[in-house]
C-alpha cells in the first residue's frame, strides 16, 4: 500500500519568494511607517539580503544622516542616496528600506521602478507621531512644532508615495501580521499583475 499524501502547499514566504523572481523589493514611506523593522522581518521570510538606505549612506560617508544634512544640505543628501540606491539596485535581489524623501525625488523613484517593486508602507498622522516623537534623530523633524511638520510631509508626500507598486497600510499590530500583508500583496501584485493597495 503506497502513502499518497497530498504535497504541502508553498508557505506564503515561498510563493512571495517565487513571485518576486530577481526583482528587488523596496519599501517606501514616511519615518516611522516601519519600513527597516518590516523590511527586515520580510527579507528574513524571503531568504533575502536586507539592506537599510540610510544605514548604507552612513557606513560610506562615516556620517550621520543628521550631520550629512548639517554639512551639506537635503540637496546633497539627496544625490548621495540617489548613488547609494543605484548601486543596491544593480546587485540584488534584496530588499530594501529607504530614507521617507528617496521616493519624493524622481530620479532615484525611475530607478526603483526600473530595479524593483516597490512597497509603500503607508501610516495614519497618529501612528507615526507616536513611533518619531520618543527619539529627536530626524532632521526634518528638528522645527518649532515637528507634528505639525510631519503632517506637512505627508500631504506633501502622499500622493507621491501612492505612485508605488503596492501599499500596505502600517498600523498598531503586531509585526508578523504586517509581515504576512507584505508578502500576501507581493504575490497579488507579481501573480495578477495589478496594483495592491
Amino acid at each position: 500500500m503506497t502513502d499518497l499524501t497530498p504535497p504541502l502547499a508553498p508557505s506564503l514566504s515561498a510563493r512571495a519568494r517565487a513571485a518576486l523572481g530577481r526583482r528587488n523589493l523596496v519599501f517606501v514611506g514616511l519615518m516611522g511607517a516601519g519600513k527597516s523593522a518590516i523590511g527586515r522581518m520580510t527579507a528574513s521570510q524571503l531568504g533575502l539580503p536586507f539592506v537599510d538606505t540610510d544605514a548604507e549612506i552612513e557606513r560610506v560617508s562615516r556620517m550621520t544622516i543628521s550631520e550629512l544634512f548639517a554639512a551639506y544640505g537635503e540637496s546633497e543628501f539627496r544625490e548621495l542616496e540617489t548613488r547609494v540606491i543605484k548601486r543596491l539596485l544593480r546587485t540584488g535581489p534584496r530588499v530594501i528600506s529607504t530614507g521617507g524623501g528617496a521616493f519624493i525625488n524622481e530620479k532615484t523613484r525611475r530607478q526603483i521602478e526600473r530595479g524593483g517593486i516597490s512597497l509603500w508602507l503607508k501610516a495614519d498622522l497618529d501612528v507615526l507621531w507616536e513611533r518619531v516623537n520618543k527619539r529627536d534623530h530626524r532632521p526634518l523633524l528638528k522645527t518649532e512644532n515637528p507634528k505639525q511638520t510631519l503632517e506637512n510631509l505627508m500631504n506633501q508626500r502622499y500622493p507621491v508615495y501612492g505612485l508605488a507598486d503596492v501599499t500596505v497600510q502600517s498600523r498598531d499590530e503586531r509585526k508578523e501580521v504586517i509581515v504576512d500583508e507584505v508578502l500576501e500583496a507581493i504575490v497579488e501584485y507579481c501573480t495578477k499583475g495589478r496594483k495592491y493597495e
